[in-house]
């Protein structure tokens, strides 16, 4: 229908015969976004170059739901322009303890204001007005034209707009309908509003007036709740019923309106939105005539919305353009179920779909069935498609877990997977031993190939059963991890970024409670559904491999980082997991008594400095005793909603002005209290019953650089500097009678620094087995004898360098003044140029091609949102010249810091990979077992007779286990525990 059209509507015409006309409050809609995927357990969804796209996914789903539901024949969206508005000019205070925008949000943003125009959507903003003063004038405006207003957003502000004679409503969204397709967008008209808020929407601005909005800042008046001001309009109407009422209302309410009525008055006009801002508009424009897909499909493919350009007749006409003329059978829109078409889940790349209901999980139940599923796998012997195996357990713990069912998929048909129930509480299960019989000589037998998502685990939960699983050619989370270690990596995820699946979660089928007795495991839930999970998960990983494959095939690389690196590690690490380490745990209740000792000490330190009790571990109070009573400038730290901040960076650089010592006593406090709740105190509780050892969770896939990490606990994380953290890792001990045994890299990073740079004194030195730090002094301070001191300072910026350490950094850590500092490092790159020519190439490497390699080839990427570094991306190295690249800002000069550490950090960890499973084939041949991996250490327990024998094999292997232009130096040495071997 033509506009023109909508303005002869006749009189009798009613509003819901109207066409529709959908606003869009565009900074809701996309916090909220962010908010949804960003910061929600796997840190937000991202392109395999690392853009950012949480804001532009949430967004588009959710506007794309909207669109299907409410049929719209007008779209617009407002926008803030982020500059103060009329507001801040009557309160500076308004809005000023929003946090900060993250810095991943602003690139998202960009990207989404360019989709919306690729999309041929309008944008709206108006310079001193805020996104909500533009909505309403949009409102006014597209009301008096003849159309039905709905406007998204997700927050109660806009309710002031609703207005049922104008056709006005507002469509409020939960966090729910960013991530899922439940009906999880709620239309307010002026009842809802009611119910929801205890007020009308003619009466929201006077409730704010009241009550304020500590979001916005929004005083109101002192005293007055939400419900009170809910009781005084509904009895008076309004804020000026209120008080022309004010002899009516008694006691401390009425003391407190009088008291707050210049504040009542300031919130209402801060609380009020504008309705007659000076825009130009012309409403025809708003119109959905569809969009240019050559402008459209080069956005979607850099957001890799894949599933979107799959889509993309859909979408021309859902918003109003044509489509040419198709096959029937290339396009069929008209039998879509139009209330499934939009985009959900933690994809930026898929429409949302569950497995096809014609799938029929097996469920084997019967020993005939068991035999014929056992006949079926006995001819899956194709590396090309393994079988896709994944079990159901009671706890992710392999020790406390029960067995509950096992299930397999084996091609893509309809009846291809299975699902073998064993520990079920209610309906027919197998009995457990009669299928591990049956199953063994599969699992055991390399000629099955087969696929798992998380391998290890399942390993674990096998070994527990009896059953050494072999013939893991393939793990989903490891190759999604090589191809792009910064995205998600759970099944869930996959599936949908890959094949478009939406699989059930396990929080849909196992409903948590917050009752201990009442809360149920996957034991408690019955076998008909347990077996549709489980076999939609298997149907999902059977369907990845090749997916997979065919990305990591693009990179051969990392295809044979897979094969040969990460794949043999995740059998290495399930054996260190199953095997543990032994605590003394009475040692460590001595010393957490000895800390508690040192903790009263310190803390009665602090308060006589301070010359009053405080508690030491109250940031707030702390931040009183800092800044004010001691008066230490705030210029080093920074503002936050509790006064200013005390982390361990404000600490840091306060320890350089204090002169009382009461900074250190705090850092040596909060060192000491991490040590003793962290390690000391916690490690005996988790001392597994059964095997009475420490089993912690190693992970793959956690990092960025490729370097392991540690859970439950993180031993990563144990330090070495202090005395009382070199006497944690005293308890850690090896096999009664055996010997503990560290195998630690010497200075492996700036030997891989010397390879990939090639700087010939450093390899020189390294080949002549020189003091790489003495060397450096000597260099730098131009002398040939050289102090500890000044060798402390070379062995600062030697290690600083691999790390981007600046100049302030390096100043604080030697305690010379910055103008020396900055002397220094102009020497050591005068004296080291190929280092510093090879850590700008590796820069230039990031911004040209948005991504840097180790020396097998592992990949990390990055995504910078300087506008001037985005710019460059394509440019040839040559092209690029760091030095005229100002203000990048924290963030993206932190960014091409880690890239020029990639490589080197990377290497490190692919190289103690590599020992790892070259390691663990030695030791087959022996009792000793490798317990733990540390940075760039690994520890052993080993029985005394093998000890002489297999310190020149450990020291040969690790040494050996990547060749280098210079040579790779390891220390082994035992002791009675772990601390002896230093």
């Amino acid at each position: 229908m033509p506009l023109s059209s909508f303005n002869n509507l006749t009189s009798d015409s009613t509003i819901s015969n109207n066409p529709t006309f959908i606003l869009v409050d565009g900074h809701s809609l996309a916090f909220r976004s962010y908010f949804a995927f960003a910061k929600g357990k796997n840190g937000g969804l991202r392109t395999k170059a690392g853009i950012p796209t949480s804001v532009c996914f949430g967004f588009i789903k959710c506007l794309l739901e909207v669109i299907t539901t409410q049929k719209p024949q007008a779209i617009a969206v407002a926008f803030d322009l982020g500059l103060p508005t009329f507001r801040h000019e009557a309160d500076d205070t308004y809005k000023a303890d929003r946090l900060e925008t993250p810095e991943d949000f602003i690139p998202d943003l960009e990207n989404l204001n360019e989709l919306l125009r690729g999309l041929n959507l309008p944008i709206f903003t108006a310079p001193g007005y805020e996104a909500d003063d533009v909505l309403g004038t949009l409102s006014q405006k597209a009301s008096a034209a003849g159309y039905r207003v709905k406007i998204l957003s997700g927050d109660r502000d806009l309710f002031q707009l609703i207005d049922g004679d104008k056709g006005i409503t507002v469509l409020n969204f939960s966090p729910e309908a960013l991530k899922r397709y439940a009906n999880s967008i709620t239309e307010f008209q002026a009842e809802q509003v009611k119910e929801k808020l205890g007020v009308l929407p003619t009466q929201i601005v006077d409730f704010k007036a009241l009550c304020g909005d500590k979001s916005d800042n929004i005083p109101g008046v002192r005293g007055i709740g939400e419900k009170t001001a809910v009781k005084l309009l509904n009895t008076y109407n309004s804020l000026d019923g209120i008080y022309a009422k004010l002899d009516e209302i008694t006691g401390s309410t009425q003391e407190k309106l009088i008291a707050g009525k210049e504040d009542a008055s300031h919130s209402r006009y801060l609380a009020q939105i504008v309705v007659d801002v000076p825009l130009e508009v012309n409403l025809e424009d708003c119109q959905l005539t569809g969009f240019d897909t050559n402008q459209l499909i080069p956005i979607l493919e850099k957001l890799e919305f894949n599933k979107f350009l799959d889509q993309i007749n859909e979408l021309q006409q859902k918003l109003g353009g044509q489509v040419l003329e198709t096959k029937a059978e290339e396009i069929n829109t008209t039998q879509e179920d139009d209330d499934l078409w939009f985009f959900s889940g933690e994809d930026t790349a898929n429409t949302e779909k569950r497995p096809d209901s014609s799938i029929q999980i097996r469920i084997i139940n019967t020993e005939d069935k068991l035999q014929e599923l056992v006949a079926i796998l006995q001819k899956c012997t194709n590396l090309e498609k393994p079988v896709a195996w994944d079990t159901e357990t009671t706890a992710l713990e392999p020790r406390d877990a029960a067995l509950v069912g096992i299930g397999c998929c084996w091609g893509t048909g309809s009846d291809e997977a299975a699902y073998i129930p064993v520990g079920h509480k209610i309906g027919h299960n197998l009995q457990l031993d009669l299928v591990v019989s049956a199953l063994r000589p599969i699992l055991e037998n390399a000629n099955y190939p087969k696929t798992f998502q998380n391998a290890k685990f399942d390993r674990l939960i096998f070994k527990c059963q009896g059953i050494n699983l072999v013939g893991v050619v393939f793990d989903t989370m490891l190759a999604s991890y090589l191809i792009n270690p910064d995205t998600t990596h759970n099944l869930s995820d996959l599936s949908l970024r890959n094949l478009g699946l939406q699989l059930t979660e396990y929080n849909d089928i196992v409903t948590k409670t917050g009752k201990k007795e009442l809360q149920k495991n996957i034991a408690d839930i019955g076998i008909d559904i347990v077996a549709y999970y489980c076999g939609t998960q298997v149907y999902a990983t059977f369907q990845l491999v090749d997916k997979l494959r065919c990305e990591l095939n693009k990179t051969p690389d990392l295809a044979k980082l897979l094969v040969e690196v990460e794949q043999p590690l995740e059998a290495v690490l399930a054996e260190m997991e199953y095997t543990g380490v032994r605590i003394n745990s009475s040692y460590l209740q001595e010393l957490s008594q000895q800390l508690e000792s040192e903790l009263a000490k310190l803390e009665i330190q602090a308060t006589e400095i301070a010359s009053e009790k405080f508690n030491l571990d109250s940031p707030k109070q702390l931040s009183y005793i800092l800044f004010d009573k001691l008066g230490l400038s705030t210029k080093y730290s920074r503002k936050i909603q509790t006064g200013y901040s005390t982390d361990a960076a404000t600490l840091e650089k306060l320890q350089e002005v204090d002169n009382t010592g009461f900074v250190d006593a705090i850092i040596e406090y909060r060192t000491s209290s991490k040590l003793k709740s962290t390690y000391v105190d916690a490690l005996p509780a988790l001392v597994h019953p059964q095997s009475q050892r420490l089993h912690t969770d190693f992970n793959q896939t956690a990092t960025s650089t490729g370097r392991l990490s540690s859970s439950n606990p993180n031993l990563q994380n144990i330090p070495i500097r202090t005395a009382f953290s070199r006497q944690i890792r005293k308890a850690f001990l090896p096999e009664s009678g055996w010997l503990m045994v560290a195998a630690d890299y010497s200075q492996i990073e700036l030997r891989i620094l010397a390879h990939l740079s090639q700087e010939p004194v450093l390899v020189q030195a390294y080949k002549q087995n020189e003091d790489i730090h003495t060397v450096t002094a000597k260099l730098v301070f131009e002398k040939d004898e050289v102090t500890s001191e000044e060798r402390r300072f070379a062995k600062t910026i030697n290690f600083g360098v691999i790390y981007g350490m600046g100049s302030l950094k390096f100043a604080r850590s030697t305690g010379v003044d910055k103008a020396n500092a900055n002397e220094f490092i102009r020497r050591f790159n005068e004296r080291y140029p190929q280092v510093f020519a090879y850590l700008e190439k590796v820069k230039k490497e990031a911004i040209s091609q948005g991504y840097v390699e180790t020396i097998l080839g592992r990949r990390r990427y990055f995504d910078f949102t300087s506008k001037s570094l985005k710019e460059l991306k394509g440019i040839s190295l040559e092209d690029i010249d760091l030095s005229r690249l100002k203000n990048l800002g924290a963030y993206n000069a932190g960014l091409l810091r880690s890239a020029a550490n990639a490589p080197i950090q990377g290497s490190s960890a692919d190289i103690i990979k590599i020992a790892m499973v070259q390691l663990h084939e030695v030791l087959r041949n022996y009792q000793a077992r490798l317990l733990l991996q540390v940075h760039d250490e690994l520890v052993f327990e080993v029985p005394p007779q093998e000890w002489g024998e297999l310190q020149l094999q450990i020291k040969s292997v690790m040494e050996n286990a990547m060749s280098l232009s210079v040579p790779l130096v390891v220390d082994v040495r035992a002791g009675d525990n772990w601390m002896e071997t230093k």
